[in-house]
């Protein structure tokens, strides 16, 4: 388990551009802000990245550099990103297995055809939400073992601003 002010594990995934995203080559103003979902079979992503889309611009206001990603193929994230109306998420994809899991995500094997009709894949990771600060070190972590449960995303930009105001620090880390 990562804990808060400790180093976040470098990683890679693919921007759907064909670039690659490396978090040690990031410098936010602020914060890196890295959301995990579980795959295009997951009909509760869908939502979820739905309400992320509107809080692009806010998050940039704030100095925050947004990652979405997940252990999908190539063509299953440019399914969600056409699909989903997610076209203004900073979408990657092909986040590894052993990745995952050292960013302290949990992984499942997939148990079939989800209730949309979508074959989930043989392995994936589950849900999480990390905000890491520019030196790489962990500030916030929200990690999932099935999709129900999210951060409320309806208060991000209210309590980043308070964050950023009062630099309050990261907790949890005893």
């Amino acid at each position: 388990m990562i804990t808060p002010r400790k180093e976040v594990p470098d990683f890679a995934v693919t921007l759907m551009d064909g670039s690659t995203w490396r978090l040690s080559e990031r410098s936010p103003e602020n914060f890196t802000m890295i959301v995990v979902y579980r795959g295009y079979h997951c009909p509760l992503c869908k939502m979820y990245l739905g309400k992320l889309t509107k809080l692009v611009d806010g998050l940039k206001e704030r100095g925050i550099d947004l990652l979405v990603t997940s252990s999908d193929t190539q063509e299953r994230a440019q399914m969600a990103v056409e699909e989903w109306d997610i076209a203004n998420l900073p979408m990657s994809y092909g986040l590894s297995i052993e990745e995952a899991r050292k960013l302290g995500l949990f992984v499942s094997n997939g148990i079939g055809v989800t209730s949309t009709g979508v074959q989930e894949p043989e392995i994936f990771a589950e849900p999480g939400l990390l905000m890491v600060r520019p030196d790489q070190t962990l500030y916030f972590a929200d990690i999932q073992t099935m999709p129900f449960l999210r951060p409320d995303l309806s208060g991000l930009l209210a309590n980043l601003d308070f964050i950023l105001a009062k630099g309050y620090p990261a907790r949890g880390e005893a």
